[in-house]
């Protein structure tokens, strides 16, 4: 990649992306089209006369699209984004070289753009996308317009007609997701950083807590951790900022007395009530996260409750496909142990009985976590519940392919435990449906996998 490009998104106009389409890059065009900037970009989902739903938004939001065949390149663009996935080798990137157009990675344009605006960024390897956007429609709720940049569509701007996970506002503050997965996270100097938790997830937890002490050196003004995590307490800066879902812990703001009716959540923070739609502890976990945020920029306990009563959801969280012969279908982006199985524990509110389909992904992040995947569904599966495995998604590239979602399978059923594994996705349905019953809950978890959201579809059609 280029070097010596000025970290200034005030130096560039026309700028180009490279894979435009993904779901972090689709953000910042949008987000940078807002602003006023000449946004293009190619993607290797775009073909000629077909029709595309993201290339189609975008277009809507002011980002000219092509075919990645390298036309929409010239000698007027000033700027060319790439994502992870996007090697030296393609051509487009051939021909950015050719021109001595300079190139940057997708964390290095979001960290020009955090440098920008006082910016709130949000840590953890669970709960980003969902605390980021509760704590956007507190901030809206509150007059403050928001901005945001996020790794997942929020439903109240998609029902805009918009990919979701972007969205200029005109007031001060903006907020993004600081991915550790690549590390970029240390490349952000918010004036607020929120620090989730820490689970074991891409990486060893000793590189986990390295770049997270990283991401706390470099936040400029307030420090907010979750004191019910054992690995993010020790990074306190000030408990009077900090969170917990734990009444013994000392954090200045404690979410209790959770209760969850089917699809309902409530809770208190010092003695106000919160009433949700949405599932789960763990998204009483994100609420109060997002309050201890917003009440440093001045937005009271009510306000908050009363922005989070309205609370849409984000696209594939827990995100409800309907109810069907009594069979609830839910859609989730779960796809490390603690999110898989804090997923299942929230759907055991809502029916008797849960049947949790799971795709893994990547074989090598499969192989890693093999061990706290099956540690982590043995403990929250109850005798009634079931849970069913196809075959790990295999995205492509190089990849040694010596492990099977079987293997997981095969410990998780030596314990005692209801699990099934089918191959193939789309032998599922017909397997499972003499399983199904008239009060149950049918997970659909997942991750990186493009073909997800059809898939979960049909499901929930052809049931």
């Amino acid at each position: 990649m280029s070097k010596g490009v000025q970290q200034n998104i005030n130096d560039f106009n026309a700028i180009f992306f490279i894979g435009v389409a993904g779901t972090g890059m689709s953000a910042i065009a949008q987000y940078l089209s807002g602003i006023g900037k000449k946004v293009s970009g190619s993607d290797r989902y775009f073909k000629t006369g077909e029709f595309n739903d993201t290339q189609s938004k975008l277009v809507n939001s002011g980002v000219t699209c092509y075919v990645q065949d390298g036309s929409g390149i010239d000698q007027n663009t000033e700027l060319i984004v790439v994502s992870t996935a996007i090697e030296d080798s393609v051509p487009e990137v051939q021909i950015a070289k050719s021109l001595s157009i300079p190139i940057v990675k997708r964390s290095e344009l979001l960290a020009m753009i955090a440098a920008s605006k006082k910016t709130i960024a949000v840590g953890g390897t669970s709960g980003k996308s969902t605390t980021s956007a509760m704590l956007f429609d507190i901030l809206q709720h509150a007059g403050m317009d928001p901005s945001i940049i996020s790794g997942a569509g929020l439903v109240s701007i998609i029902k805009n007609g918009k990919i979701g996970n972007a969205h200029v506002g005109k007031g001060e503050w903006l907020i993004i997701e600081a991915d550790e997965s690549d590390g970029s996270i240390v490349q952000y100097h918010p004036e607020i950083g929120l620090l989730l938790n820490i689970d074991k997830d891409h990486q060893e937890i000793e590189e986990l807590v390295s770049i997270f002490n990283t991401f706390k050196s470099n936040t400029k003004d307030i420090f907010i951790v979750n004191q019910c995590n054992k690995l993010t307490a020790p990074l306190s800066a000030d408990k009077s900022n900090d969170f917990s879902t734990n009444k013994s812990l000392d954090a200045g703001f404690i979410a209790e007395n959770f209760h969850q009716e089917r699809l309902k959540i409530s809770f208190s923070i010092k003695d106000q009530l919160f009433e949700m739609n949405t599932v789960g502890r763990h998204n009483m976990e994100n609420a109060v996260a997002a309050v201890s945020v917003a009440a440093q920029l001045g937005v009271n306990l009510k306000t908050c409750a009363e922005a989070l009563k309205n609370y849409e959801g984000i696209y594939r969280r827990h995100q409800l496909l309907g109810i069907k012969n009594g069979i609830y279908v839910i859609d989730d982006y779960a796809h490390n142990p603690v999110k898989c199985a804090s997923s299942i524990e929230a759907c055991q509110h809502i029916s008797p009985k849960v049947i949790a389909w799971f795709q893994p992904h990547g074989y090598g992040p499969t192989r890693f976590l093999k061990n706290d995947f099956i540690q982590e569904f043995i403990k929250v599966l109850r005798p009634e519940d079931e849970l069913w495995m196809s075959e790990i998604f295999y995205a492509g590239g190089t990849a040694t392919k010596n492990i099977s979602a079987n293997d997981l399978i095969v410990d998780i059923k030596g314990a005692g435990k209801q699990a099934f594994f089918i191959e193939n996705r789309n032998d599922f349905l017909t397997a499972v449906r003499p399983h199904l019953t008239d009060n149950c809950v049918l997970l659909l978890m997942g991750a990186r996998d493009p073909g997800l959201e059809i898939f979960s579809n049909t499901i929930f059609e052809n049931l």
